[in-house]
């Protein structure tokens, strides 16, 4: 009885670009509170859970979430109150239910979510346990290594990059604070170099850097003198993580592409496949997501076969976070990996199914924030939890960014010696 759900309400507060989002408040009989903030994305995928907005000109240039805030205080609230927190799939299901899209579209998934993410965090507050314990049992020991963006592109920037996120991810490190000590000097020095050469320290939605560059190898070429001048091993101690985000540069969807921004001109699903195979054999390279775009299932297919022993292949657009389009990937050996984004599929539990999905395959999932983020850190107990391994979550600035990594490292001296971190 200590766990039925007495109250919630929702409020929209505004995200990290200032946007509009979701935040929702749940009670318990015992007293137990908690709140949750749902993310926001810019590069989303077709088959995303749609994300209600007003459409409202007058307030927030159409971007207001009222909507599913009334839909949250109106209709979810009554139906899940008196329900058991602790029940998280049961809870779910009544929401999907309540739904009755595939999509999310009639509550909206960002309204779904905020509700889905406060109730787990109440009962974990009910259960007097840390959240990522209360997801994850008592064995989610395992610290993530920190995929840190450190150059933005593509729709997260305003320059000349094609590819989206640059990422700096400590493979060689012994610790979790000591693999995002590495990566944070590096991203340091990639400031000193950007403005000795009097290219710009602006940042782009997620704290990466955003300089005009050349190409799209000089922004590998920086990352990689930058790593060198902190003092670490380029490959041994910090490889690269890239993500294409290839559907924002498709011109279609099914194969061919656009490098404009870089000035790289138009390219084919094969020139693509062998530029992108050049660089996994001339860079250090262990993760490229959406190398290809969301719906060219032959390209991924076909850089899978040449580069998967090698690397992760990482499906993001690919799949959302659901499991009808992890399941196609796994039976056609599409990728190797699955990014999840909680609110690409709009409930902790699906989230928790796709998580399982890879596992039962063989692949690896990993843990991802969005481009509007706030300072909720249900991501960071999140990736501890779902023991994956690797965690996207920003660069080393932007407070909502950095808000997940210090809850890491908060985690990080809970365990003590009992934590595990490796690749």
């Amino acid at each position: 009885m200590a766990a039925k759900i007495t109250a919630v309400r929702a409020m929209e507060i505004l995200d990290s670009r200032g946007n509009p989002t979701v935040r929702v408040f749940v009670t318990l009989c015992d007293g137990s509170t908690a709140s949750a903030s749902v993310p926001s994305g810019a590069s989303t995928g077709e088959n995303e859970a749609i994300e209600l907005r007003d459409g409202d000109k007058k307030r927030y240039l159409g971007k207001g979430v009222l909507q599913a805030v009334g839909h949250v205080n109106d209709i979810i609230a009554p139906a899940v109150t008196g329900m058991t927190a602790i029940h998280q799939a049961e809870i779910d299901a009544k929401m999907r239910q309540l739904d009755g899209t595939d999509n999310k579209s009639k509550l909206g998934a960002n309204a779904i979510l905020g509700v889905s993410m406060a109730c787990a965090r109440a009962a974990a507050n009910s259960c007097g346990l840390p959240l990522y314990q209360y997801l994850g049992g008592s064995g989610a020991r395992r610290l993530p290594v920190p995929a840190m963006n450190i150059i933005n592109g593509g729709a997260h920037a305003d320059n000349s990059v094609d590819f989206q996120e640059f990422m700096a991810t400590p493979v060689g490190a012994p610790t979790f604070s000591d693999g995002l000590r590495s990566i944070a000097e590096t991203f340091h020095h990639l400031k000193k170099i950007l403005k000795s050469r009097n290219l710009a320290t602006s940042v782009g939605d997620e704290g990466g850097f955003a300089p005009n560059l050349p190409s799209n190898e000089a922004a590998m070429e920086v990352i990689l003198e930058a790593i060198e001048a902190a003092g670490y091993k380029v490959g041994k101690d910090i490889a690269i993580s890239l993500d294409s985000a290839a559907s924002s540069f498709a011109t279609d969807l099914k194969g061919a592409y656009d490098l404009k921004k870089s000035g790289g001109g138009a390219k084919s699903r094969e020139q693509m496949l062998t530029m992108c195979e050049a660089w996994v054999n001339k860079y250090p390279i262990i993760t490229w997501e959406d190398p290809f775009a969301e719906e060219d299932w032959d390209g991924f297919k076909a850089f899978t076969a040449k580069v998967g022993a090698k690397i992760g292949v990482v499906g993001d657009d690919l799949f959302v976070t659901n499991t009808k389009y992890i399941a196609r990937g796994i039976a056609e050996k599409a990728a190797n990996c699955v990014l999840i984004k909680l609110n690409q599929i709009g409930t902790v539990t699906e989230s928790i199914d796709a998580v399982r999905m890879c596992r039962d395959a063989g692949w690896r999932s990993f843990i991802s924030h969005r481009s509007g983020e706030t300072e909720d850190t249900f991501l960071a107990d999140f990736a501890v939890a779902m023991d994956s391994g690797v965690l996207k979550t920003g660069s080393a600035s932007r407070s909502e960014r950095i808000a997940k990594y210090n809850r890491l490292l908060e985690i990080e001296a809970e365990l003590g010696k009992q934590a595990l971190y490796y690749w």
